[in-house]
C-alpha cells in the first residue's frame, strides 16, 4: 500500500539516524557486513592452502598498510578521495530512486575534460586555473550523466541500461581523444595525453615532510562535498524533492513535484560529483590521462555508496575503509605474499551482505531489535 502525501512528508522530515532502526541500518549492518567479509576472506585463504600463521601476518599487514604509518594514512586517504566523491553522487541518485551505475564513464569524461582544459589554458595563474579546471570536470560529468536522466524522463529508458552504454561509449571517446595531436603527448606513439600544468594541479599536503607522500588538497574538496551533499539532501528543497521521488514517486507527483525534471537534476548532480572525482584524480595523482585511467573507481564507488547506506557521512567512512583496503592490500601482498585479489573478494562480499541486510540480521540476530520496530516517533 502506497504512502499518502502526508505520510511521505512525515517520513522524510523525521531526522535521519533517530531511533534504533536507523542506527542499525546505518551502523550495525555495515559493520557486521565488513566483519563477515573479513572472516570469509580468511576462509578463502584457508581453502587455497594458506596457513594460519600467514593469514595472521596478512591481516596485520593489511592494518599496517592502511593506517600503520603516515605513509599508510596518506595512501589510504589518497585512494579514498575519488571513490568518496563518486560515491556521494551515486548515493544521491539512490536516494532519488535512480540506480546510476555510470560513474565510471562520468569519471573518465570529467577527468579527460580536466586534462584538456588544464593544458589548453596553462597561461592562467594557479588561483584561477585550478578551480576552473575542477569546475569544467564537474560540468562535463554532469552533462554526460544528464543524458541518461533525459532518456529516462523523456522515453522511460531505464538508467541502468543507458548508463552501461554510456560507460562503454566513454571508453571509446577517451581512446579517440588520446590519439588526437592536440591531446597526445609530443613524441609519444602510445595514447598518453599531455601533462597537466603545475598551475592546474591540486597541491600536495605533506610533501614538506616527505616528497613521496601523495595526499593532496582533494582531501578538503572531499570533505566539503560531504557537507554539501548532506545539506542538499536533508536541508534543501531540491533535496527533499529527490528523497520524496525516491521514497514514493506517485506521492511526489501528487504533491506537484516535476518528476522528469527531478530525474534529470538528480542524474546531473550525481554525474557532476563523479566528474569531480575524475578531475581530482588527474589533477592530484595521475597528472595526465591514459586509457582506462579511472581503473574501476566508478564501480568501487557503487560499493562505497551501498556500504554507506547512501548517507554522506556513511559514504565518507566507507570510502576511507575501501581506501584502506586498497593501500593495505599492497602491503599485505608484500609482507605475507597473499594475492591482492583477496581484497577484491572482500569488497565483493561486503557488497553481498550490504545488499542482503535480512541475511545479516538472520546470521547475527543478537545485534538487532527482536521486535523489528522502526524509529521512535
Amino acid at each position: 500500500m502506497s504512502l499518502s502525501n502526508q505520510d511521505l512528508q512525515k517520513a522524510l522530515l523525521r531526522p535521519l539516524g533517530r531511533g534504533r532502526q536507523e542506527f542499525e541500518d546505518l551502523v550495525v549492518v555495515p559493520l557486521i557486513a565488513v566483519v563477515i567479509a573479513l572472516l570469509f576472506g580468511m576462509v578463502v585463504m584457508l581453502a587455497t592452502g594458506v596457513d594460519i600463521g600467514t593469514i595472521g601476518r596478512a591481516f596485520v599487514a593489511l592494518a599496517k598498510g592502511a593506517f600503520g604509518s603516515l605513509n599508510a594514512v596518506s595512501e589510504t586517504l589518497t585512494a579514498a578521495i575519488p571513490v568518496v566523491l563518486a560515491g556521494l553522487g551515486l548515493g544521491l541518485g539512490f536516494r532519488a530512486g535512480l540506480f546510476n551505475i555510470g560513474a565510471e564513464g562520468q569519471i573518465l569524461m570529467g577527468g579527460l575534460a580536466a586534462v584538456i582544459f588544464g593544458f589548453s589554458f596553462d597561461h592562467l595563474p594557479f588561483a584561477i586555473l585550478m578551480p576552473l579546471t575542477l569546475i569544467v570536470a564537474m560540468l562535463v560529468g554532469a552533462a554526460y550523466a544528464a543524458i541518461a536522466g533525459a532518456l529516462r524522463a523523456l522515453t522511460g529508458a531505464h538508467e541502468v541500461i543507458s548508463t552501461i552504454m554510456l560507460n562503454l561509449i566513454s571508453y571509446r571517446i577517451l581512446d579517440y581523444a588520446l590519439r588526437q595531436p592536440f591531446v597526445q603527448k609530443e613524441g609519444r606513439s602510445d595514447p598518453i595525453s599531455k601533462s597537466v600544468p603545475d598551475a592546474a594541479q591540486l597541491p600536495k599536503l605533506l610533501d614538506w615532510i616527505d616528497p613521496n607522500l601523495r595526499l593532496h588538497a582533494g582531501l578538503f574538496l572531499m570533505l566539503a562535498m560531504v557537507l554539501f551533499v548532506w545539506w542538499l539532501l536533508f536541508r534543501s528543497k531540491i533535496g527533499f524533492a529527490f528523497r520524496a521521488s525516491g521514497e514514493n514517486p506517485d506521492a511526489a507527483k501528487y504533491a506537484g513535484m516535476p518528476s522528469g525534471l527531478i530525474i534529470v537534476l538528480a542524474m546531473a548532480t550525481a554525474g557532476g560529483l563523479a566528474g569531480l572525482a575524475g578531475g581530482a584524480q588527474v589533477l592530484g595523482v595521475l597528472e595526465r590521462a591514459s586509457p582506462g585511467f579511472s581503473a574501476g573507481l566508478g564501480f568501487d564507488a557503487i560499493a562505497v555508496a551501498l556500504l554507506g547506506r547512501s548517507h554522506p557521512v556513511g559514504i565518507l567512512f566507507a570510502g576511507i575503509l575501501f581506501g584502506g583496503l586498497e593501500a593495505g592490500g599492497r602491503q599485505m601482498q608484500v609482507d605475507a605474499g597473499v594475492s591482492i585479489d583477496l581484497i577484491g573478494i572482500i569488497q565483493a562480499l561486503i557488497v553481498v551482505f550490504i545488499a542482503a541486510p535480512l541475511l545479516v540480521r538472520a546470521i547475527f540476530p543478537w545485534g538487532f531489535r527482536k521486535d523489528g520496530k522502526g524509529a521512535a516517533e
